[in-house]
């Protein structure tokens, strides 16, 4: 990407720099991601795309195109899980994850989780069952204790607490969490 660029009045526009300054730094509408491609054969990093078609905001992150984080679409995806175990993956990235077991909950990190660093999940206790989450191979510090195989619950029903991605498998665990 070039940057900004400020013209002066008489300064001949030259193809390139409608490429560089205009082309390259908009926000291109598609129908899909297919006609994204056809038109787009060389995508720099930084480009974004609209695609009407699934309502989603790309960005090409400099070797794939991926959803483009926006604060409308974190707080719209809200996941409610009855379930008593989940291994947490890339695409529970940057949403909440409401449990409702009325029983004993454990939230598996590990180096499957492959968040992208500064991606976050919310973990919400809302049934009555105690929220575990628990490294394995991956790093979570929270509550002064960092480890690769621990668990740390949350407080109480209705608490929560947020995963934060920090680096490659090496979370912080922020909320009303213990070390167990």
């Amino acid at each position: 990407m070039t940057g900004r660029k400020v013209w002066v009045a008489g300064e001949i526009l030259a193809a390139a720099d409608v490429n560089s300054y205009l082309m390259d730094q908009s926000v291109m509408v598609f129908a899909d991601a297919t006609a994204r491609e056809d038109e787009i054969a060389s995508p720099a990093e930084g480009m974004f795309a609209y695609l009407t078609g699934s309502n989603a905001l790309t960005l090409y992150n400099g070797s794939a195109w991926v959803g483009a984080d926006t604060s409308i679409s974190k707080l719209a995806t809200l996941i409610t899980d009855a379930t008593t175990a989940r291994t947490l993956v890339a695409t529970d990235g940057d949403k909440t994850i409401r449990f409702t077991n009325a029983g004993a909950t454990t939230v598996t990190v590990d180096a499957s989780t492959d968040f992208a660093v500064g991606a976050r999940v919310d973990i919400i206790q809302d049934g009555a069952g105690v929220v575990t989450i628990t490294a394995s191979t991956a790093t979570i510090a929270g509550d002064a204790v960092s480890t690769t195989s621990g668990s740390f619950t949350i407080g109480n029903q209705y608490s929560a607490a947020t995963l934060l991605c920090v680096a490659t498998d090496e979370y912080r665990l922020i909320g009303n969490i213990t070390a167990v």
